[in-house]
């Protein structure tokens, strides 16, 4: 069993930088691939970032990509969101998640382990 637990998350204005944090327990971290997912109100939840459990490949969705990194430190069983430039419309809580297999998680965002999330909001 892991548990995710997500950290970071405020206010910020638009153009401004966050870093989200996501630390990992129970598990081997080193053997998941690891997703950024976020939800608006009202809004369903979408992807945002993912990186292969030792690689370090990453992909992100368009509409962050360019403004955002994802980033893990295997040893600290942690991974990160660096959000720069955001915007408005980056206003959502943030969801850390783990996958097991990563064709699943890339291909059908399908994770087997999610954290409980963190609030962003960016004001004008």
């Amino acid at each position: 069993q892991v548990h995710l637990v997500e950290s970071g998350g405020g206010l910020v204005q638009t153009g401004g930088s966050l870093r989200l944090s996501c630390a990992a327990s129970g598990g081997t971290f080193t053997n998941y691939a690891m997703g950024w997912f976020r939800q608006a109100p009202g809004k369903e939840r979408e992807f945002v970032a993912f990186i292969m459990a030792r690689n370090g490949l990453t992909r992100y969705s368009e509409s962050v990509k360019g403004r955002f990194t994802i980033s893990r430190d295997n040893a600290k069983n942690t991974v990160y969101l660096e959000m720069n430039s955001v915007k408005l419309e980056d206003t959502a809580v943030y969801y850390c998640a783990a996958a097991q297999d990563f064709s699943s998680a890339l291909l059908r965002g399908k994770y087997d382990f999610w954290g409980q999330g963190t609030q962003v909001t960016v004001s004008s």
